[in-house]
């Protein structure tokens, strides 16, 4: 039998979130920003779910989890800048009006205001699979700006990202992000060059849930 988390089904149909979603995701396409909105919330959170069930955690945090996934950049709405504590923010009051229990905000506005790589930190198991989840999802869909001659370095990283595909093996103490990279689009230098801090990040979040990080670009291990 499947699974069910009742919270994340809840938060996922409420309407001032899904309008929360998609307006943070207009000031993106505003700033130039990659992808901000459904699908890359949807990753992320299908991310988060297959982190933590591999590694069997209780279905009560998974929920939790994939609650915090699902509202991890609402704070682009109010602001790029700090969108993280924004964010935190935000989802307190959504979940509190929702009269979700204090105990289980506190572990999923620690999570979002955790997340981002210029001041976040894998506090807490939640917060650990959120910054793996999201600082993996590098791809060519990512891409909003429809002009190749207007891309920026970040639109050159993420076109050039074929494929994608995040995997944790058979022992449990690994994951790896594997990437394949077109370099007609976007050199492996430029990718370290924007995602470097994402990465090292990624690699204190693993250590956190007890594993290593691994980054393999074209067959290449790099991290």
């Amino acid at each position: 039998m499947k699974q069910t988390y009742p919270l994340f089904e809840k938060v996922k149909s409420d309407h001032a979130v899904n309008a929360y979603i998609s307006q943070q995701n207009e000031s993106m396409v505003a700033l130039h920003y990659t992808e901000h909105s459904y699908a890359h919330v949807h990753i992320v959170a299908m991310r988060t779910r297959y982190i933590l069930e591999t590694l069997e955690y209780d279905p009560h945090l998974v929920d939790l989890a994939l609650t915090a996934a699902w509202l991890h950049d609402i704070g682009n709405i109010v602001n790029r800048s700090d969108h993280s504590q924004s964010g935190a923010l935000m989802a307190f009051q959504i979940l509190h009006d929702m009269n979700v229990p204090a105990e289980d905000i506190a572990q999923i506005i620690c999570a979002i205001g955790n997340h981002d790589e210029g001041n976040g930190v894998p506090v807490s198991v939640i917060a650990a699979a959120l910054i793996i989840a999201d600082k993996s999802d590098v791809r060519r869909s990512r891409v909003q700006e429809s002009d190749e001659h207007q891309f920026d370095i970040h639109d050159r990283v993420n076109f050039s990202a074929v494929k994608s595909k995040l995997k944790i093996n058979q022992n449990r103490d690994a994951i790896k992000l594997k990437l394949k990279i077109d370099t007609r689009y976007g050199e492996i230098g430029e990718y370290f060059e924007i995602f470097m801090d994402r990465m090292l990040l990624c690699k204190r979040a693993a250590n956190f849930l007890k594993m290593d990080f691994h980054l393999i670009i074209n067959e290449q291990t790099l991290l």
